[in-house]
């Protein structure tokens, strides 16, 4: 795998980008002006991201992960989507009632959702789904192949199609990063 180098990133016109921002070559960045990337942040092979996105410190993206940042997705510290996340800050209306395309008129579509927001110590698994309109509360975990659809409540494992609560999480994490906080 190869990382884009210092240069390559500066290049591509980040709003912000930190350092040790490691994004490899084979990821794709679609309108990287509206992006803002932190420090120690790891983007794998063949991740999408796309709009408007927020990136803090210490965070991983994953192989095959995809980000559709339309209406605002936002990841704080030391959060992190496995293999084959999706998250959806906006979804198509398929009622049948207006166009599904981005490349039909804005005004025969109607796009709705709202801003992701993954806070401190979150984690999704492999392959989960994350819809629009949602935040992922702080120490939270979402199982692999999960579904979701709704906000969550902070230090909790949620996991299933649509994604349930199923039992409070730790938080020895908050201990253990504090060195890391430091920078």
């Amino acid at each position: 795998m190869g990382f884009l180098s210092k240069y390559e990133l500066l290049s591509i016109g980040f709003k912000e980008i930190g350092d040790n921002v490691l994004i490899s070559d084979k990821a794709s960045i679609y309108s990287p002006e509206l992006m803002s990337i932190g420090s120690n942040v790891r983007i794998d092979d063949f991740c999408i991201l796309s709009g408007n996105i927020v990136l803090h410190n210490y965070i991983h993206i994953s192989a095959f992960s995809v980000i559709y940042g339309k209406l605002g997705v936002e990841m704080e510290s030391f959060t992190g989507l496995s293999p084959r996340t999706t998250i959806f800050s906006a979804s198509d209306d398929f009622s049948g009632k207006s166009m599904i395309s981005p490349m039909v008129p804005e005004s025969l579509s109607d796009v709705q959702g709202g801003k992701v927001h993954l806070k401190m110590y979150s984690q999704t698994g492999a392959g989960s789904i994350i819809m629009p309109n949602l935040t992922i509360e702080e120490g939270t975990v979402i199982g692999a192949m999960s579904f979701l659809r709704e906000s969550t409540t902070p230090w909790s494992v949620y996991s299933g199609c649509p994604a349930k609560f199923i039992k409070a999480r730790n938080k020895d994490i908050i201990e253990i990063s504090k060195p890391l906080q430091r920078f």
